[in-house]
C-alpha cells in the first residue's frame, strides 16, 4: 500500500471527535442553562429538591412541552404558529360542547375535536403555501378568528363564557384516565401529561433524525427553494407540520377539559409565545433549519423549573416574566455562540 492509499484509508476511518459532536448539538446551550437553573433553585429554594416538588415541576413543564415539541418542528421547518395557544382552547371547547349538545359519549366529542384541530392545522398550512404570505400573517389571522369563535360559539350555545359540566357523561372517567390521570410512583403522584410529553419528544426525535420526512423538515427550513429544486415536497411538509401543531393542541385541550370538566372560552391567549420561547431556549433558530425536539423539551423543563422554583423560593411571582425574558435572551446568545463554535470546528 503506497502513501496515498494509506492517507485515503485514514480518511475513511476518521471519526468525528466527541467534542465536535457535542458542540454540534442544538440543545447544548439549553442543557447548560437547565443545569444552571436547577442548581440556582436547589440553592435558594429549600423545598425544590423534594420528590413532590419535582412532580410539580415536571407537570408544569409537560403542559408547555406537549405543545413546544410540534412548535419546535414547525420552527425548524421555517414557520411560526401564533394560533397555537387558542387552538388548545378550541380543542377543549369543541370536545365539550359537541359531547354535551349531542348527548353523546364524551369519546365522540374527543374524536370530533381531533378532526377539527387537524383541519385547523391543515388550513394554516394550505393558506401559507397557496398565498405565499408570511406565516406570521396567516396564523395571526387564525388566532383572531379562533379567539372570536371560541367566545362567540360558547356564549351562543351555552349562554355564558364557559362550557357546561360533562363530568357525569358516559366515557368521562376513561377519558380522564387517558388525558388527566395521576400515576403514583413511590408515594408521589405524577400527571399522565408527563408520559404524553416524553412520547411526543421520542416520536419527534425519531422523525427528525431517522426518517426522510425529518430531512425534508430541515431542508424546507434551511432553504425551501433549494429543497423544492431537489424534489422535496415543500407544500406537503409544511401542511404536515401545521397539522402536527394541531395534534399537540388536541392533546393539550383534552387535558384541559378532563382536568376541570369545564372550559373558559377566553383561555389560551398568549400561550403561543410561551411555546415559541421554549423552542427558542431549546436551540431552535428563528430563521429555521436548526433545532431539535429534545431541545424543546429542555426549554419546557427550564420553564417549569422557573415558574415553580419562584413559588418554592417564596418570591414574588411577578418576577417570573422577567426571569423568562432574561432566559430567552441568554439562551439565544448561548445557542448562537455554540453554533459558531460548531461551525468553526467543522
Amino acid at each position: 500500500m503506497n502513501a496515498t492509499q494509506a492517507n485515503d484509508a485514514d480518511e475513511r476511518i476518521l471519526r468525528t471527535s466527541p467534542l465536535r459532536k457535542l458542540l454540534g448539538r442544538p440543545e447544548l446551550g439549553s442543557v447548560v442553562g437547565a443545569v444552571a437553573v436547577f442548581v440556582f433553585f436547589a440553592f435558594f429554594a429549600d423545598s425544590f429538591l423534594r420528590a413532590a416538588s419535582l412532580s410539580t415541576v415536571l407537570y408544569a413543564a409537560s403542559t408547555i412541552g406537549i405543545m413546544a415539541v410540534p412548535v419546535a418542528l414547525l420552527m425548524i421547518g421555517g414557520e411560526f404558529d401564533l394560533s397555537a395557544g387558542v387552538m388548545v382552547t378550541s380543542s377543549a371547547l369543541v370536545s365539550s360542547m359537541f359531547s354535551y349538545q349531542m348527548t353523546a359519549n364524551v369519546w365522540v366529542g374527543v374524536g370530533v375535536s381531533l378532526l377539527v384541530t387537524l383541519a385547523i392545522g391543515a388550513f394554516n398550512g394550505f393558506m401559507l403555501t397557496r398565498t405565499k404570505l408570511p406565516s406570521f400573517i396567516i396564523t395571526l389571522g387564525t388566532f383572531l378568528m379562533l379567539t372570536g369563535l371560541n367566545l362567540g360559539f360558547t356564549k351562543l350555545i351555552d349562554g355564558t363564557v364557559s362550557t357546561k359540566s360533562i363530568a357525569d357523561m358516559e366515557g368521562f372517567p376513561s377519558a380522564r384516565d387517558v388525558f388527566a390521570s395521576t400515576i403514583t410512583v413511590g408515594g408521589v403522584g405524577f400527571k399522565v401529561t408527563i408520559l404524553w410529553w416524553l412520547a411526543l419528544v421520542a416520536v419527534a426525535s425519531w422523525i427528525l433524525l431517522r426518517t426522510r420526512a425529518g430531512n425534508w423538515i430541515f431542508a424546507v427550513g434551511g432553504n425551501q427553494d433549494a429543497a423544492r429544486a431537489v424534489g422535496v415536497p415543500v407544500t406537503r411538509t409544511k401542511i404536515g407540520l401545521y397539522m402536527g401543531v394541531g395534534f399537540g393542541a388536541w392533546i393539550s385541550g383534552q387535558h384541559l377539559l378532563f382536568s376541570y370538566d369545564v372550559v373558559q372560552s377566553g383561555e389560551g391567549v398568549g400561550n403561543e409565545l410561551i411555546y415559541i420561547i421554549a423552542a427558542v431556549i431549546g436551540g431552535c433558530l428563528i430563521t429555521g433549519g436548526y433545532g431539535s425536539a429534545v431541545g424543546s423539551a429542555v426549554g419546557a423543563f427550564i420553564f417549569g423549573m422557573t415558574s415553580k422554583g419562584i413559588v418554592f423560593a417564596e418570591w414574588n411571582p411577578d418576577w417570573f416574566k422577567f426571569f423568562l425574558g432574561a432566559m430567552l435572551l441568554l439562551a439565544t446568545l448561548l445557542n448562537a455562540w455554540v453554533r459558531k463554535r460548531a461551525e468553526a470546528t467543522a
